[in-house]
């Protein structure tokens, strides 16, 4: 009777609490395994502003670009002078096999200067409209992949920071 017992328990820990244990580890393993609605990753113009300002010391911060993410892409919201670009970079800034890559909460100031500003931002621009257009990981990842390799997108300057 008591081997019964032990396997209906097998029986039922088998079906019943080892699928929902397994689900749990891949929930942890990749907490964002898609995007979320895009209204999750936008934030208030003068914030988004003020949070990618906070990227450089004033000096720099107050005459660079600012761009910020709207619902078609980022757009300038303050045109610079001093060839500087601050922005609030979101988690799709991470390679795309990041557990991370598609998280909502993620916002990241970044101020890059005049030659990243040219090389490295346009990769990133690229990699938003193609999110945006709901591509996935490996068809984002394989149009950057070709758009570097075709000169579609710049090679990296020297000096980019």
């Amino acid at each position: 009777m008591q081997k019964k017992v032990t396997i209906l328990v097998s029986v039922f820990l088998a079906l019943v609490v080892l699928p929902d244990a397994i689900r749990e580890a891949r929930a942890q393993e990749n907490p964002y395994p898609a995007m979320a609605p895009l209204e999750q990753y936008l934030m208030p113009k003068d914030a988004e502003i003020a949070l990618a300002r906070s990227a450089a010391p004033a000096s720099i911060a107050d005459d660079a670009t600012v761009m910020v993410l709207e619902r078609q892409g980022y757009t300038t919201a303050v045109q610079g002078k001093n060839g500087f670009l601050c922005y609030v970079e979101r988690s799709w800034a991470e390679v795309t096999n990041s557990a991370n890559f598609w998280n909502p909460k993620m916002r990241a100031p970044n101020c890059f200067n005049a030659a990243a500003a040219g090389s490295i931002a346009p990769i990133y621009l690229m990699k938003t409209r193609l999110v945006l257009a709901g591509k996935s990981k490996v068809e984002i990842a394989q149009a950057i992949t070709a758009a570097l390799d075709s000169g579609e997108l710049p090679a990296l300057a020297p000096g980019s920071m």
